[in-house]
């Protein structure tokens, strides 16, 4: 299953990380110190604090952050090269690194015809070079994914 990047429901995606893991409610609500009833709610709710989303990253053993970082890569604009750097102590992060969800999300677009090599390019702000590579590189991911879910068996 596609995730959409673009309009996250964090409740929804946990609640389906719960049932993929079957992970019992109690050890949910001993974990998080919550009743089941709280627990519900989490599951309804679009946005989550940034504490109790690490808690569930570490109950499920699943980054649920990192689906924030996939969406600034696809749809923040691009930092423009004319403006004046600013010295920060934040770390800095290099933006354009596309994580194997990234890749099989825009390759899905493509191969569904959903959208066009171009209109990706420009959407997405993806160089082409890289998208060409992408896709030529398809059936090897193709036949990857299909051995490893061979040697799972």
């Amino acid at each position: 299953m596609a995730i959409n990047f673009k309009n996250i429901h964090i409740g929804n995606l946990i609640q389906q990380k719960v049932t993929e893991n079957q992970i019992e409610m109690s050890r949910i609500c001993n974990f998080l110190k919550l009743s089941e009833d709280e627990i519900v709610n989490m599951f309804q709710t679009e946005n989550l604090d940034s504490d109790i989303l690490l808690r569930w990253s570490k109950l499920l053993k699943y980054d649920f952050f990192r689906l924030y970082s996939q969406h600034l890569i696809l749809y923040a604009p691009p930092v423009g090269t004319a403006l004046k750097k600013e010295v920060s102590n934040m770390p800095v992060f290099r933006k354009h690194i596309y994580t194997k969800e990234i890749i099989d999300f825009i390759l899905e677009l493509v191969n569904g015809k959903e959208k066009t090599k171009q209109q990706i390019i420009d959407e997405y702000k993806i160089p082409k070079t890289t998208l060409y590579k992408w896709i030529a590189k398809q059936p090897d991911r193709t036949v990857k994914k299909i051995k490893n879910e061979l040697s799972q068996l």
